[in-house]
């Protein structure tokens, strides 16, 4: 029987959390985090080892720790017309979930069943790969199928015109190649949930960590055939699957999923990091987004846009389609400026000579 976590001290969690990254020194890592002595670190470190979470090595400050994995799953499976995403989950996942927290399987059911279901009807794959590994530090799943690739698969029934544009309309969610069996949510509400959050198709890996707000892109050197999603969250995490539906949502649009979240600095990446300066370039990030009731445009790490650019989404796109509401944020003085004047130049049109004083400052 897996030992209960929600046993666990304060000390103990930060134990887990923070082994990870302080291999060689968690104890005076933890030490100096608390104010308390090295012995009292040690009898904590004790239990975590005695109730089969940590193994040892090594005499007294030489001693190191390791995580144990409670409970691990590898299944490959044919990819048939039989193969359905509950049974999946039911045999192949949770069991190995057995004592974690409501809230934190209910995050994997959800993951997983949509991941799942999006290979089954999309990714024309011979075989389906589940692997799951839960160790008291991390659950980690990863979906892995052999087919199309995912990224090449929006691009071709989009008509886009490269894999990195497939990646920018698939976070902005509502994307579906079969709309009348799916509604584009489940990757972007899966990847809202997890600590972390990654896909791996082609040489194409995109990754980000909760909240959608720091996406990467990466070019990697050898490609990989299908799809690798990868999941991984905290077993202390506290979220729920109805907070995350209910950040996207709007009391307007009766809860309904109305509210995106775009990441401006990845169309950069998407675009070989080149200056956001054209009109082109706004309408491919806002491609798409009539869909929702309210944007916001995260310029985290973006340092400046250009005029046509700026003008084209916060005085074009937003004369056409009043009813949105665009909300800026994270911007430099370099890129506040350019909204500023797009949103003069909006309000000018709308009323001559009235002082605009509803354009957005730069976001402290």
């Amino acid at each position: 029987m897996l030992p209960p976590l929600s046993n666990l001290s304060e000390i103990e969690r930060f134990i887990l959390a923070e082994l990870p990254n302080h291999p060689h020194d968690i104890a005076r890592f933890t030490g100096e985090r608390f104010g308390i002595t090295r012995q009292a670190i040690s009898r904590h470190l004790r239990r975590l080892v005695t109730t089969g979470l940590l193994t040892a090595s090594g005499e007294t400050r030489q001693r190191q720790y390791g995580v144990v994995t409670l409970a691990s799953e590898n299944a490959w499976l044919p990819m048939n017309t039989d193969l359905q995403e509950d049974q999946i989950w039911a045999e192949h996942v949770a069991p190995s979930l057995r004592g974690v927290a409501e809230n934190v399987v209910d995050i994997c059911r959800y993951g997983v069943t949509e991941i799942v279901n999006n290979a089954i009807d999309h990714s024309g794959s011979a075989q389906l790969g589940v692997l799951v590994s839960y160790k008291a530090t991390e659950i980690s799943i990863m979906v892995v199928d052999e087919g199309i690739g995912i990224f090449r698969k929006i691009k071709e029934e989009c008509g886009l015109d490269d894999e990195r544009h497939a990646i920018l309309e698939l976070t902005k969610g509502k994307l579906t190649t079969d709309p009348d069996r799916h509604t584009g949510e489940g990757i972007f509400f899966t990847s809202r949930m997890f600590d972390n959050f990654g896909i791996l198709s082609g040489v194409l890996w995109i990754g980000c960590r909760r909240g959608g707000k720091d996406w990467l892109l990466e070019n990697r050197d050898h490609p990989r055939p299908g799809t690798s999603v990868h999941l991984k969250i905290s077993p202390f995490s506290a979220h729920t699957t109805s907070e995350v539906f209910d950040h996207y949502a709007t009391e307007q649009n009766d809860y309904a999923f109305s509210r995106t979240h775009i990441v401006v600095a990845l169309a950069q990446q998407c675009q070989a990091d080149e200056k956001l300066v054209s009109r082109s370039q706004a309408r491919r990030v806002m491609d798409r987004l009539d869909k929702f009731r309210e944007v916001v445009l995260d310029f985290g790490g973006v340092s400046e846009i250009g005029p046509a650019f700026a003008d084209d989404i916060f005085r074009v796109f937003a004369n056409r389609h009043p009813e949105i509401r665009l909300t800026p944020l994270n911007m430099t003085d370099s890129v506040a400026r350019m909204v500023r004047r797009a949103f003069a130049n909006r309000e000018g049109q709308a009323s001559q000579g009235r002082d605009d004083d509803t354009a957005p400052a730069a976001d402290q």
